[in-house]
């Protein structure tokens, strides 16, 4: 079929019909890549300058693979290989290991974790998961780089990259795991060693790499910034003489130089390719043009070669509201604002699963996880478990409950927290080591999360507060439906929605306090990462930050140098009436803290006031209501709503309004049935 290239804009269309050769497509956010590359491949074929099975289409994830080849299918193109890069490099190693290592036996390595515990116990360093996860990274690191054990210790020397150990002892461990990977009854191999051992056959077996040139023809490869040194060695390897080659990406998008990812080849594409045809998208098909004049705001004052080529969107669709900048005294109060913010889009009809709260790291779901659920709001989070789901989590509560469990320790169970935890890795100083570093903060977040507790006088002994926390971990445990993502800042590139909350922003958070240390690349780095974050949303984005970690804590934070300019001077703004409702007991007049409670209005062993027959009548009309829409019971109201409704007896839809748990939404949808069945009781 032909291809209707009218559908493009005039640079989609010049990017699209470019002449076969070398072609660099720097695309800016939400400018339409993926349907440029698309139809690029699409032309190619149609004008018969390549068939559809020389294509080769590389992909940093098989989300986007799959994505490509729906499209080009729908196009009526079938055949076109799209795969990531290790998925390519396996199956071509699966065909070619014949011809390179004879009858030698391989698979797969799909756990790594053991060999580097082993490797570090041989090399005398601590075999702790964290330790040994750290490890791992930077071997992991080291592969992309093309550096090996021989080389580490000197190759990392001439880096700002601070090895989780020292440097010898780390080439140590990666020494030993690559030893250990080998045996005379075969060869285990991890991911980098695919694209290693391609590399190796095209380099250095001429058959091999005749057979496979012959095989594809044609190459495009997307978020070309973010390719290591190995990955960049396979792909000249496919090419070998040739420059049939199309790159797409954004060097102000580069977000994973830890990885070993660098934009030099994209950002040096011009020069190794002297004819090349470069063309840059800029028309933002995504975003309101408020949004993209915030994301080039962000990303102009950005620094170092990448900026360079930073590009100018230009927003494409109708004008939208002014992104929104909101300072709060402290993180649980800019979490329940976040919360209430979002009811008020949903009940505007804006879908749960177009909402995303994004922050840098993944401890600071914690806070949100509470809100939301105390809102009756229903969430998922991305690329990551929920704070009392996670390994280090469950671990500290186990520790905490052997704790409990001795006679010998003081009665303040904030500091028995931080005596026990501190074997867990919560050191007095931020670790190095990535994932060392997340798991402090983690464990940081959970002893935060105890002071408040004991501070509130919701718990005074650590078996209170280990019942607490349990409380709290069984309210934030939402069934996984569809509902508001939350995700950190990394986990959302390539995804966007209609409205996005960028929370947290403050400093030694973004900036990361260890990027701050390593110096200016790494903080630009950071930038570039806040600028992923802006550019997700297409038309609601509201920006936040909190001075205090704690209600009533000191308000020693300041928000993120990135706003500076692009912010206004804010006071910080107090609590606004609404957050105060049923923040104390209606029986006891104590504050109230866990989610249930708040909702209910009042702590959960204090005496009800409800009539059983009342509740029980709800929950039947609750019933009736969820079958009928074919949906689950607390989808209409949660059960402490259905309390807080028995408790109050509201006698018309202003009475109900005030109840927590019931919005404007619920009254159109249920509020008269909810009255009819409260009559008969009256």
């Amino acid at each position: 079929m032909a291809v209707d290239l009218s559908l493009l804009d005039e640079d989609q269309r010049v990017a699209a019909t470019a002449p076969r050769g070398p072609v660099c497509i720097l695309a800016g956010a939400g400018t339409g890549k993926t349907r440029t590359i698309t139809y690029r491949i699409a032309n190619l074929v149609d004008q018969g300058i390549v068939a559809p099975t020389k294509v080769l289409a590389v992909t940093f994830t098989q989300r986007a693979a799959g994505e490509m080849r729906d499209r080009l299918r729908t196009m009526g193109v079938g055949g076109v290989q799209a795969r990531t890069f290790h998925a390519a490099a396996r199956r071509q190693l699966q065909y070619f290991w014949p011809q390179i290592a004879g009858d030698l036996p391989w698979k797969l390595l799909d756990n790594k974790f053991p060999l580097v515990g082993r490797a570090a116990r041989s090399a005398g360093l601590d075999s702790g998961k964290e330790m040994v996860r750290d490890l791992l990274g930077e071997i992991e690191w080291a592969k992309s780089s093309v550096i090996g054990p021989d080389d580490y210790a000197e190759r990392v020397a001439g880096t700002k990259r601070t090895p989780p150990a020292d440097a010898a002892k780390v080439a140590q461990v990666y020494r030993a795991y690559e030893e250990s990977k080998t045996s005379p009854d075969g060869m285990l191999l991890d991911f980098d060693d695919l694209l290693l051992h391609v590399a190796g056959a095209l380099e250095n077996a001429p058959a091999v790499a005749e057979e496979f040139r012959a095989q594809y023809q044609s190459f495009v490869v997307d978020e070309y910034q973010d390719v290591t040194p190995l990955q960049q060695r396979v792909l000249e390897g496919w090419l070998g003489q040739r420059d049939d080659l199309t790159v797409v990406g954004d060097a102000n998008q580069t977000i994973y130089s830890f990885t070993g990812a660098t934009p030099e080849y994209l950002l040096n594409f011009s020069r190794t390719y002297e004819h090349a045809t470069v063309v840059k998208l800029q028309r933002d098909y995504r975003s309101t043009p408020e949004i993209t004049d915030l994301a080039n705001t962000v990303i102009g004052k950005a620094k170092g070669r990448e900026a360079g080529t930073r590009l100018e969107l230009q927003g494409m669709r109708e004008h939208g509201p002014q992104p929104t900048f909101t300072a709060y005294d402290d993180e649980p109060t800019e979490a329940r604002e976040v919360a209430i913010q979002i009811r008020e889009l949903l009940d505007a009809g804006v879908p749960a699963r177009e909402i995303a709260v994004l922050y840098r790291i993944n401890a600071q779901s914690a806070a949100f996880e509470a809100a939301l659920a105390d809102a009756g709001i229903m969430y998922q989070v991305r690329g990551g478990e929920g704070f009392f789901q996670r390994g280090e989590i469950r671990e500290a509560i186990r520790a905490l409950v052997a704790a409990s469990r001795r006679g010998d320790l003081p009665d303040d169970p904030v500091a028995v927290a931080r005596a026990a935890l501190g074997p867990l890795g919560l050191t007095p100083t931020e670790p190095e080591g990535a994932k060392a570093r997340e798991r402090w903060q983690t464990l940081g977040a959970l002893v935060d999360l105890i002071e408040e507790i004991v501070r509130s006088r919701e718990a005074e002994t650590l078996p209170e507060v280990l019942m607490s926390l349990r409380r709290r971990a069984d309210a934030k445990q939402p069934p996984s439906v569809d509902g508001v993502t939350l995700a950190s800042l990394h986990a959302a590139k390539g995804l966007e929605w209609d409205a996005v909350f960028l929370v947290g922003l403050v400093e030694n958070t973004l900036p990361i306090s260890h990027a701050i240390k390593a110096g200016d690349d790494q903080v630009e780095e950071e930038r570039r990462l806040f600028y992923v974050g802006v550019t997700r949303a297409r038309e609601h984005l509201r920006l936040s930050w909190s001075f205090a970690r704690q209600e009533g804590g000191r308000k020693s934070r300041s928000r993120s140098r990135f706003l500076d300019g692009i912010a206004p001077e804010l006071e910080v703004e107090k609590a606004p009436e609404r957050l105060k409702r049923n923040r104390r007991c209606r029986v006891c007049n104590n504050l109230l803290f866990t989610p249930a409670e708040k909702t209910l209005g009042r702590h959960e062993d204090c005496e009800p006031s409800y009539d059983e027959a009342v509740f029980g009548a709800l929950k039947r009309w609750r019933r009736d209501q969820a079958r009928e829409a074919g949906k689950p019971a607390y989808i209409v109201f949660t059960d402490a709503t259905l309390l807080s409704i028995a408790e109050a007896m509201p006698a018309d839809e202003h009475e109900l309004l005030g109840i927590s748990g019931v919005g404007p939404a619920k009254i159109e949808q249920y509020g008269q049935g909810v009255l009819d069945t409260l009559a008969e009781f009256r």
